[in-house]
Parts: structure tokens; C-alpha cells; sequence
């Protein structure tokens, strides 16, 4: 099967842009990169395609523009260029875009606002109108406030471009890398790496192909791309990793030109269950082995296949379930923990007797969870 079979109908298309790839090896933003960006991105946008952009570079930029070094862990500073970069960033991207007559928005983001399901159903309606009304949404980590996501280096975008992907059923995430796609270990180090042009299906090799970053100004590595195509996969969505510095990187891809490295899916959730499986966790419920037997043939959890309880949280927040230190599941319990915790190990006809007041039979209802 050729490339353009493999990525059969593309529409609707993520683009995501790493430090390395703005910068180009240097200290500030290439226009010229970020002008061909907006330019291939025009040329689609006229064929009726619509385009999201995640950008990385916030840190990076307002660190130079600062003129400070942080220390290896020193978060508050990394958060300040973050506050610093991010206006840059955006007013580069907006010129180039309207040098080509595109209109560009800014949308910030962090897991907790992304875990948060009216929130995130918000955000979808504002992705949806930006769209319609044919604007470029641009998208970032918000890494001013967030600390979760500034590591020891830089941040990295690569499960936010694929959460983003997922969330708006897009067809294709493409990324843009300073590699051409996936190796059987890194070709920077290794003469004899040899390249992979197709993965149809993840496995354990694949996953350890995945090495360090290839460079040290973003945390990028191939692993988080390996991350990324794993919540494609289930969003029925295809990946692509490719090398910016091809001219014309952007429409080849889309094209169904033989570069970089696709990610096959033939697997789907649903948009909730997606939404369920990328969200952070708010708690954790340990359960027994036949609670796990339960829920993997597709049947609620009952109180009395729960051992324990971790955390504080309210009915309505993501849980991770786990059985020893294996993550089973994700769901929305019916309890928040303290309820959870007193009725932990009984038959459903004892919560009412327990609480006072009983909600529903089941802590998690099956179309509440999903199954890893």
C-alpha cells in the first residue's frame, strides 16, 4: 500500500513545530522557516483543509531574550521566559501568517484545564467557531503557570499536539523533527541505524527504539513521539514524523510523498473515552482481580472489588484504577474518595446503609471508564 492509500482522506491536519525546527540551530526564531510554515499552510487551507498549529519555543526564546541561564531545576525562571517568549513567539507567527493573509489565535493550555470536562468541551466549541470562521488556531503548553511539563531542559509539546489531535478528530498529526522519522536507534549516534518508513502497529521493539533526545533544547525525544502516536492510534488518527529542513516538508506529507515516518491507526475510541485516557488523574482506586475481570469484559465496578482508596477527590473527577501497581483503567466515579473509602469492599445494598443515601449500585459505570 502506497503513502497516499495508507493516509487516505486528510482534512482536517495538526501541525506540530518543535524548538529545534523554529529556531533552526540558533538562538532566535528563522523567519524564513516560520514563513514557509505559513505558506504551506496557505496552499492547504485553499484546497479546503483545515490547520491547527502546536508551537514549542516560549522558553528557549525569552531565556535568550532575558539573557539568563536557569540553573538545571530552576522552574520560576523557565516560567518567566515562558511569560517572556510566548508574546515573541506569537507576534513572529503572526507576521508570517499575515504576510499571507491568514488570521492567527492564540490558545494556552495545561493538563488541568484539559482534565476538566466542561472545560475541555468549552474549548472545543472555541477550536470549532476559530475554524469556521478560517482562523489558524495556534496552540502552546502553558508553561508560565504550569510546572508539570517544564522538565530539567525545556518543554516539550509532542502529547499536547496528539491530545489536541485526538480531541478534534483530526485525520493527520503531522510533526516536525530534526530527524526524518523513526530509527531503529538514534541515527546521530549510530551509522548503521537504519530507517523505519511505516509502523501499523506498536509494539514493545517499537517502543524501544525510542532513545534520548536528539538535541538538548527541548525534552522532544523520540519517546514522547512514540507517546503521541499511541493516543493517535486511538483517535482513529494517523501521525507523521518528519524533518523540517525538507523544503516544502508540509505539503509533501500531505500529499502522500514518501517522507518521514506514518503511523498507521485502525483502532478508535470514542471522543470520551479519549478525552478520559489523556486527562491527569485526581486519585486512585486499587482493586481486586475479579473487579479486574469485571471491567475488562466491559462491566461496571462494584464497591466490593475495591480494596483501597488514594487521593482526595469528587465524583465527576478522572480516577486511575490499578491492581498492585499495574494502571488498569481510567474513570468518572458515581463517589467522591471519602465515599469511595466507606463502602470499599461491600455488596451494593449495604451503601445506603453505609452512607445514608445511595446514588447509584456501581462506583464506576462501564461507559464511564476506559480500558488500557
Amino acid at each position: 500500500m502506497n503513502r497516499k492509500e495508507l493516509l487516505g482522506e486528510v482534512d482536517r491536519i495538526v501541525i506540530k513545530v518543535g524548538t529545534s525546527s523554529i529556531t533552526k540551530g540558533c538562538s532566535t526564531t528563522s523567519t524564513s522557516f516560520m514563513d514557509s510554515v505559513a505558506r504551506q499552510v496557505k496552499a492547504l487551507k485553499d484546497e479546503g483543509k483545515e490547520i491547527l498549529i502546536v508551537t514549542s519555543g516560549a522558553i528557549g526564546i525569552g531565556l535568550k531574550t532575558m539573557n539568563v541561564i536557569p540553573k538545571p531545576n530552576e522552574i520560576p525562571i523557565k516560567q518567566a521566559a515562558a511569560s517572556v517568549g510566548q508574546s515573541i513567539l506569537m507576534q513572529k507567527w503572526n507576521e508570517s501568517f499575515d504576510r499571507y493573509g491568514l488570521i492567527t489565535a492564540q490558545i494556552l493550555l495545561t493538563m488541568d484545564i484539559y482534565s476538566d470536562r466542561e472545560s475541555t468541551l468549552n474549548l472545543n466549541n472555541t477550536i470549532d467557531s476559530l475554524l469556521e470562521h478560517k482562523v489558524v488556531p495556534i496552540f502552546n503548553e502553558n508553561d508560565a503557570v504550569c510546572i508539570k511539563e517544564i522538565g530539567p531542559v525545556f518543554g516539550d509539546n509532542d502529547t499536547l499536539s496528539a491530545v489536541i489531535a485526538s480531541r478534534t478528530d483530526a485525520d493527520l498529526l503531522l510533526i516536525l523533527s530534526d530527524v526524518d522519522g523513526l530509527y531503529d536507534k538514534n541515527p546521530k549516534l549510530y551509522e548503521d541505524a537504519k530507517f523505519i518508513p511505516t509502523v501499523e502497529s506498536i509494539s514493545r521493539e517499537v517502543m524501544d527504539m525510542a532513545g534520548d533526545p536528539t538535541t538538548n533544547v527541548g525534552v522532544g525525544g523520540m519517546k514522547t513521539k512514540i507517546k503521541a502516536a499511541i493516543i493517535c492510534r486511538d483517535a482513529g488518527c494517523r501521525m507523521i514524523i518528519a524533518s523540517s529542513d525538507v523544503s516544502d516538508i508540509i505539503l509533501k506529507t500531505v500529499g502522500g510523498e514518501d517522507f518521514g515516518t506514518v503511523f498507521v491507526s485502525d483502532n478508535l475510541l470514542t471522543k470520551k473515552r479519549r478525552w478520559l485516557k489523556s486527562a491527569c488523574s485526581h486519585g486512585i482506586i486499587d482493586i481486586d482481580e475479579g473487579a479486574v475481570e469485571a471491567i475488562s469484559n466491559h462491566q461496571s465496578l462494584l464497591p466490593i472489588g475495591i480494596k483501597g482508596v488514594e487521593g482526595l477527590f469528587n465524583r465527576g473527577d478522572v480516577v486511575s484504577i490499578v491492581c498492585g501497581e499495574k494502571t488498569i483503567a481510567k474513570g468518572i466515579p458515581n463517589y467522591n474518595s471519602d465515599e469511595i473509602f466507606r463502602i470499599r469492599g461491600l455488596h451494593s445494598e449495604k451503601i445506603e446503609e453505609v452512607l445514608g443515601y445511595k446514588t447509584h449500585d456501581d462506583v464506576f459505570m462501564t461507559e464511564n471508564m476506559v480500558i488500557f
